[in-house]
């Protein structure tokens, strides 16, 4: 099993990344804070702690092989027990780990299911399943943790959905949540991020809104 992979980072999309090592590209499946870590790094050398598995069913005859990307090692040990908790897959997993993974692993020690439930894929029963089953067992992953609400944890469902698209297209974290603030103030009807997004980049360009 390939565990670490160092290259240049050649390409940087919303779920994924292609890392040239020698004469050799590795596309890397990657969790959403680390696509916003890696924002403004494409043409540099990155190192990424990696794992695989096989996307597919065995009876099918079609597997295909895959990789996922961390920054650490203690964040991919991290992701091993997350994706334990029932109903919790790999693709559902990475898309949910939205904000730091030392965020939710104190938001999972300290009970807090609503910091859970503002993470993408991750409704009230998931939350509770998650708590249930990973309580106890994540401290040494929540030291240093930043406090949930700079996190986001308070924003709406659609708020946060905006937030992490932002993330995605490359705004930073801080700022894109200043702007969704400032948009939801400016506008209280709006309700969807499809919405939101347009109007957080004309609040950005100085356009009024």
């Amino acid at each position: 099993m390939i565990a670490k992979l160092e290259g240049k980072l050649v390409k940087l999309d919303t779920d994924c990344c292609l890392v040239q090592v020698g004469a050799v590209g590795y596309e890397v499946m990657l969790p959403s804070y680390c696509v916003s870590a890696l924002s403004g790094q494409v043409g540099s050398d990155i190192t990424l702690c990696t794992m695989e598995y096989y996307e597919g069913t065995l009876g099918g005859g079609n597997l295909v092989p895959r990789m996922v990307g961390f920054l650490s090692s203690g964040e991919r040990d991290f992701f091993t027990k997350y994706i334990s908790v029932k109903g919790m897959g790999i693709k559902k997993g990475l898309r949910s780990l939205s904000i730091p993974i030392a965020t939710i692993a104190a938001a999972i020690e300290n009970a807090d299911d609503k910091t859970m439930m503002s993470l993408p894929a991750v409704g009230r029963r998931m939350a509770q399943q998650i708590i249930a089953e990973l309580k106890g067992k994540l401290q040494s992953f929540a030291a240093g943790a930043e406090p949930a609400a700079s996190a986001g944890a308070g924003f709406r469902p659609f708020q946060t959905e905006a937030l992490e698209i932002l993330i995605a297209w490359g705004e930073k974290r801080a700022e894109a949540m200043e702007l969704v603030e400032l948009a939801c103030r400016k506008h209280p009807d709006i309700d969807s991020a499809e919405a939101l997004v347009p109007l957080v980049y004309r609040l950005k360009q100085g356009v009024e809104v």
